[in-house]
């Protein structure tokens, strides 16, 4: 092809066909061209087929462009219509729908911009209940903590297990014999004590203590760590329930109430330093004074709900600490701060209290609720 033009029929013919492939939009740059030519050097121009092959190998690139490449080979060689501009494709109209989770899927109204409906729809979901779950108390708007709230009347507290001194009929062959019941399986048969029956211990879900800090500094948390010690009161036996600030309350009574509402307007109402002070240490004093030793902390599952901050003595705190740890069968500290990257209990509350606690987990969230309550059941 050098020179002012071709002079050969492959060549012709290449230039000629080349310039209908561009004219129906296919890209065929000079390089295809000039192999093309070489390939109808070799094969020839007189058989169809072998043209054919020829131009599809080196002029077309893409499998999207066979189709206008067969159109316009057709046009050009045998005068066949239709080897013009591809058309263009289909377009499908779709509508992405985002919609909460509680709406049935496809069940909300499509959105009207004045044109054609579309021919599909794809709707995408989301689960705002998982992102809430994880998010912080603190960092919740108050629709979102009133959702968070709902949450976590769904938890269940299953109490830790004691041996109890009441006996329960055995299905093991060993523990006390229980005479009453041989004494009938032999009445049954005849007189023949065929089978000794047994008792064995009960077991009774241990007494579940949950005092929560209402101070100052709990107060992005407190109210809706109210709601879990509810969700804890009414959802199983054998729970108390007490709050700390400048002084001790029982609030079990008030939480007793199945209807949420009622129960923390009736505890609030009863709990006179609400976001106030903290004296940690005095309102443990309290407990078990009035309280813990005496019975409701022996044995029992002791949680407290807290922050560690205190404006009274460390060695108070440390000291009715110890003497909780005594009678109590495990001491929970939930602190809301430990979530926080890079925290430290370097609270003097806070560290004064860690030596006598067993478990010391977070609960700032929802899901760190679900795990106190793992915590609880063991």
């Amino acid at each position: 092809m050098s020179g002012a033009g071709p002079t050969t029929a492959p060549e012709r013919l290449a230039v000629g066909f080349a310039r209908v492939l561009r004219g129906a939009g296919l890209d065929v740059p000079v390089g295809s061209v000039l192999t093309f030519v070489e390939a109808l050097g070799a094969v020839g121009v007189t058989r169809r087929d072998a043209v054919y092959w020829a131009g599809r190998t080196t002029l077309v690139r893409r499998p999207e462009d066979v189709d206008l490449y067969e159109r316009a080979f057709a046009a050009f060689w045998e005068g066949a219509p239709g080897a013009g501009p591809p058309a263009p494709p289909e377009v499908q109209r779709i509508a992405l729908l985002l919609d909460a989770e509680d709406e049935p899927a496809g069940g909300g109204e499509q959105p009207d911009d004045g044109g054609e409906p579309p021919d599909a729809t794809l709707v995408v979901r989301f689960s705002g209940h998982e992102v809430l779950r994880h998010k912080d108390f603190a960092a919740c708007s108050r629709s979102e903590l009133e959702e968070a709230q709902r949450l976590m009347a769904d938890l269940r507290l299953a109490g830790a297990l004691r041996r109890s001194r009441r006996l329960r009929p055995s299905r093991r062959l060993r523990g006390r014999p229980d005479v009453r019941r041989t004494v009938r399986g032999a009445l049954r048969a005849g007189g023949e004590p065929v089978r000794r029956a047994h008792l064995e211990p009960d077991r009774r879900p241990r007494r579940l203590v949950l005092l929560l800090d209402v101070s100052g500094s709990m107060e992005p948390y407190a109210r809706a760590l109210l709601r879990f010690v509810h969700a804890a009161v009414v959802g199983r036996t054998r729970v108390e329930a007490f709050t700390l600030g400048t002084r001790l309350t029982r609030i079990t009574r008030q939480l007793a109430s199945r209807d949420p509402d009622l129960a923390l307007a009736s505890a609030g109402r009863a709990v006179a330093d609400w976001s106030g002070g903290t004296r940690l240490g005095e309102g443990l004093r309290a407990f078990n004074d009035q309280w813990g030793v005496r019975g409701t902390a022996r044995g029992a599952v002791v949680v407290v709900l807290s922050d560690g901050w205190d404006r009274g003595a460390p060695e108070v705190l440390a000291e009715q600490m110890q003497r909780l740890r005594r009678v109590a069968h495990r001491v929970v500290w939930v602190n809301p701060l430990k979530a926080t990257p890079g925290y430290a209990p370097l609270a003097r509350g806070m560290a004064a209290a860690l030596p006598y606690v067993d478990e010391f987990v977070e609960g700032h969230s929802v899901a760190s609720l679900e795990q106190l309550a793992e915590v609880i059941a063991r």
